[in-house]
């Protein structure tokens, strides 16, 4: 196998090979630097020289290549030909290349900032980095279903683990709370899985996707209908979306601003990863593009009528980023290519941007342990530079030109227009506009208003990191905004291949 190919499974292997020695060797300062710098690096590095491809764990090839051979090991049970793929696939093309390749960007940055922000970093916190980032990945590359549930699990423990390490008030509690609904809502996501796995006799997806569009099962089976209803109810939860919106914003909030940035990803990319499976696999039921239409809909609504009422500065953009996850899954609810691909690219511009904003607004906390905005006041002066990208941050959110956003949401509102659905195209506009509103007063509570007499800001520099990362990450922004289809010529190949 030639370097090129063998670097699909790299993409996984080595951030979680690299966090089993930081955790072994978390007390030694300069180790932990040195392997953390390498692998941040090889992160956002790796996927731009893998060959697209396909790899297969043990080496066997799809089954469905010929699937009515007689030497292939298959079992007929009445009308249905059953299948097994004995081998984990991962499938990298041009989508999972650049979702990889951004959430590499947001880590590589978010592993920097921890490592230079404090003077002894933890290794243990740079090892649930990893680790999140190493299963997210392989969620994205993953065509095995029972694969991607175990990566899965991994992430959300992962995402358990960064918000107990921040030291943060009352993170402990947040964080039990997230694993006790998960206790509840992984294994119905399992059960899900499992009844797929009981019709269609594999865990393979494009063996599965096969197997229904071919006619080998059938496609109205009640088993399959509830199969969907459960897989899309562990999708919710893994991504935040009703009725996890809550919990999912306390977790951004517990957690410290790098940490927040990379659980966004996490749940934007998880979003994409289960989204392309229940489009794939269950398109064909009416009831599942318009149920992901309607939540994600939803989404929008309760994400920033929430924010407006939040004093917390992290709080309000923990729900402005669970709003925004709502125009994503609106772009999978609508069903067709276009709408698919501006979806996938809302995903690639909303990890860019609350990434941004998580670090940003970190360095209020940097200069005055404060994240309460009735407290804060003045700080244009403390931070002259930090709130100019703070400020053009919230604008791209909102989706206003020349922004990336602002092309991902016109795509959202053509596509919703060509799909005959004007309501849809109102909604996005008017929550768009709701959400400048909303960052707009938080900005002037926060930066322009006169500084409360009893706040306490340090005189400490900013780290040149975090500064270096927000240059970077407004850059890409506004690339992807001038220029979007150096995105979306990456991603509209899965949006047809899904559809």
């Amino acid at each position: 196998m030639s370097l090129p190919n063998l670097l699909i499974p790299l993409m996984v292997i080595i951030p979680i090979t690299c966090a089993l020695f930081l955790n072994l060797l978390h007390e030694r300062i300069r180790t932990v630097k040195v392997i953390s710098i390498v692998v941040a690096f090889a992160l956002p590095i790796i996927p731009l020289f893998a060959n697209y491809g396909t790899h297969y764990f043990g080496g066997y090839a799809p089954l469905i290549q010929n699937p009515i051979s007689a030497d292939l090991p298959t079992l007929i049970t009445g009308t249905a030909l059953y299948i097994f793929h004995p081998a984990i696939t991962y499938v990298y093309g041009s989508a999972q290349k650049l979702m990889i390749f951004i959430l590499g960007i947001v880590g590589l940055f978010a592993i920097f900032i921890s490592l230079y922000e404090v003077k002894k970093p933890s290794g243990v916190y740079i090892y649930l980095m990893l680790m999140g980032i190493a299963s997210i990945t392989a969620m994205l590359l993953s065509d095995d279903i029972f694969n991607l549930y175990v990566f899965f699990e991994i992430a959300a423990l992962a995402q358990v683990g960064i918000v107990l390490v921040s030291k943060i008030k009352n993170n402990y509690e947040t964080a039990l709370k997230y694993m006790i609904l998960g206790g509840i809502a992984s294994p119905i996501l399992l059960l899900g899985i499992a009844l797929l796995l009981g019709v269609t006799g594999n865990v393979n997806i494009t063996d599965i996707v096969y197997s229904i569009r071919n006619g080998l099962i059938n496609p109205q089976s009640p088993v399959l209908l509830m199969a969907c209803s459960l897989i899309i109810f562990g999708w919710l939860y893994g991504t935040g979306l009703p009725p996890f919106h809550v919990i999912k914003s306390a977790m951004y909030s517990k957690a410290l601003p790098t940490g927040a940035a990379l659980l966004q990803a996490f749940s934007v990319f998880s979003l994409v990863a289960f989204g392309v499976i229940i489009i794939r696999i269950f398109s064909y039921i009416p009831f599942t593009h318009v149920f992901l239409l309607a939540i994600s809909l939803i989404a929008m609504v309760l994400g920033i009528t929430m924010a407006i009422t939040q004093t917390d500065f992290k709080r309000l953009i923990a729900f402005l980023a669970v709003g925004e996850l709502g125009y994503i899954g609106a772009g999978f609810g609508l069903g067709t290519v276009f709408g698919i691909t501006a979806g996938l690219f809302q995903a690639v511009n909303e990890s860019i941007i609350t990434a941004l904003l998580f670090i940003g607004f970190g360095t209020i906390m940097y200069k005055t342990k404060e994240t309460d905005m009735q407290k804060l006041g003045g700080m244009l002066v403390a931070t002259p530079k930090s709130a100019l990208f703070v400020l053009l941050a919230g604008i791209a959110l909102a989706g206003v030109p020349p922004f990336n956003a602002f092309q991902s949401k016109l795509m959202l509102v053509q596509a919703s227009l060509n799909s005959g659905l004007p309501e849809i195209a109102i909604i996005m506009v008017l929550m768009s506009i709701v959400t400048f509103m909303t960052f707009m007063r938080a900005f002037h509570t926060i930066y322009l208003r006169p500084k409360p007499v009893d706040l306490e800001i340090k005189n400490e520099k900013i780290p040149k990191i975090t500064l270096v990362a927000m240059v970077i990450f407004l850059a890409i922004c506004l690339l992807l905004g001038l220029y979007p289809h150096l995105a979306t010529n990456f991603l509209q190949g899965l949006a047809m291949s899904i559809t």
